[in-house]
């Protein structure tokens, strides 16, 4: 008398390895590239550029009106999430810009406090004077972006 058994049907633990694997990377790669918003949860260093806009390094809308000047912290910036970018006054009467994005993963930056731009993905800290890293693990500088000051108002060039 001969038996026959059915093939087992189920998942190979192979699959199941590979599978739970895969989850784990997009997790990972979720948490370093996310889509977040850039807000830094308190509205305290955000604020909302006018729908469409975008900084000169992502092919922005030139002559955006981003804010005032004395919205502007003189040694610290605010962060326009809208238009991608970061405006900051590291003195009096200066102001810079520079993109929202972290060049180490891309993920939007999200503060501006202590003299430094922050990115909550990895720790990495950028200049508010040049964009310059204060603390790795980013390599690169945050890239400018074109700003004109127009007597009170900061806009987009």
């Amino acid at each position: 008398m001969t038996t026959s058994e059915e093939p087992f049907s189920g998942p190979r633990r192979r699959t199941v390895v590979a599978t739970i694997g895969g989850a784990g990377l997009a997790a990972a790669l979720t948490a370093c590239g996310g889509d977040g918003d850039g807000g830094s949860g308190d509205g305290a260093n955000d604020a909302t550029a006018p729908a469409g806009a975008r900084s000169s390094g992502g092919g922005g809308a030139a002559g955006t009106v981003l804010a005032r000047t004395a919205d502007i912290p003189v040694g610290g910036g605010k962060i326009f999430k809208d238009a991608g970018v970061v405006v900051t006054q590291p003195a009096k009467g200066e102001f810079k810009a520079f993109s929202n994005l972290c060049t180490h993963k891309r993920c939007p930056v999200t503060s501006v406090e202590g003299g430094t731009i922050n990115c909550p993905c990895h720790g990495s800290r950028f200049s508010i004077t040049d964009g310059g890293v204060e603390q790795d693990p980013a390599t690169s500088p945050l890239p400018a972006a074109e700003i004109s000051v127009d007597g009170d108002s900061i806009t987009l060039a």
